[in-house]
């Protein structure tokens, strides 16, 4: 009888712990008729439990494992228990007016019903972030699809201007660019052809639409990680309803991800600050907001 009930234990753990592991799955739609990959990360010990969302948009010609080695969300959802999805891109995303055919906000639309379905996402909790040209599509998103998102962070990307689109919504938002972006200039201008806005100016266009006190909660972050960069941020506030818009200016920073890794020499892209992480600092953002959702 000991040796049974031993066994049972046994068992039963060993099924617990193949219940709790994390799982990394690929998974693919059809938008119209083209093949859209994207994976998705399930953290453990989260079996039929109603999760909040995070979309993460990786670079232009990057991937979703790439985007997962950049920006790893993944041991934040292992914590505080969200998933994560890294959609593909076909080789860039078609934040632009010009869609050569390929429907990004389509796709990203209806991957978030299918992970919504498939995986009993929270659809009130819905957020999307993304890097580069990852951050202009998340500017899109958060114009086209504001019904659906809870909140956007967008790091060394701004907003397109006179691409067909513009901010419609209040949502609350997050911008990360550093002064020194070689790539996407933190003062805005000409960017392969068309208008950027610059951080402020984007910053600017949030705080009206969003209704907040014009006077931000300004915080500095020193450089203690000895990298050569330092952290402004500037949170503005909707005292009503708690709406917020936050920057922050990574002084000496590059076209990088604060707290990943150096993707590319510091002479292509510039400087990765350490002294912020902004997978921790984005989602402590993200979580404070839900979407008021029909049932």
């Amino acid at each position: 009888m000991r040796y049974f009930i031993l066994t049972a234990i046994l068992f039963l753990s060993i099924m617990a712990q193949g219940q709790s592991k994390p799982q990394q799955i690929e998974g693919d739609l059809s938008i119209d008729g083209n093949k859209r990959s994207f994976l998705t990360y399930i953290p453990p010990g989260t079996k039929n439990d109603k999760l909040p969302l995070v979309i993460s948009l990786h670079g232009g010609f990057a991937s979703p494992k790439g985007m997962f080695h950049l920006a790893d969300f993944r041991p934040v959802a292992d914590r505080e228990k969200f998933i994560v999805v890294c959609p593909a891109s076909k080789h860039i995303w078609h934040d632009g007016a010009n869609l050569h055919g390929i429907d990004d906000v389509k796709f990203i639309d209806q991957l978030i019903t299918y992970i919504i379905k498939t995986y009993n996402a929270d659809p009130a909790r819905v957020y999307v972030t993304g890097i580069s040209n990852g951050g202009f599509m998340t500017a899109r998103l958060a114009c086209q699809l504001n019904t659906r998102i809870a909140a956007v962070a967008i790091v060394a990307a701004t907003l397109d201007i006179g691409e067909g689109y513009d901010l419609e919504r209040p949502m609350p938002a997050l911008y990360m660019h550093g002064t020194s972006d070689p790539i996407v200039g933190y003062n805005g201008g000409k960017l392969f052809g068309r208008s950027v806005y610059s951080q402020d100016a984007v910053i600017d266009k949030w705080v009206a639409l969003n209704n907040c006190d014009k006077t931000p909660l300004v915080t500095t972050v020193p450089d203690a990680a000895n990298d050569g960069t330092s952290i402004i941020k500037e949170e503005y506030i909707n005292p009503g309803n708690g709406l917020k818009v936050v920057g922050y200016t990574v002084i000496n920073g590059g076209h990088t991800w604060p707290g990943g890794w150096q993707y590319l020499p510091k002479f292509i892209i510039g400087k990765t600050t350490q002294n912020l992480n902004a997978c921790e600092e984005i989602w402590g953002f993200f979580k404070g907001y839900k979407l008021h959702v029909k049932s």
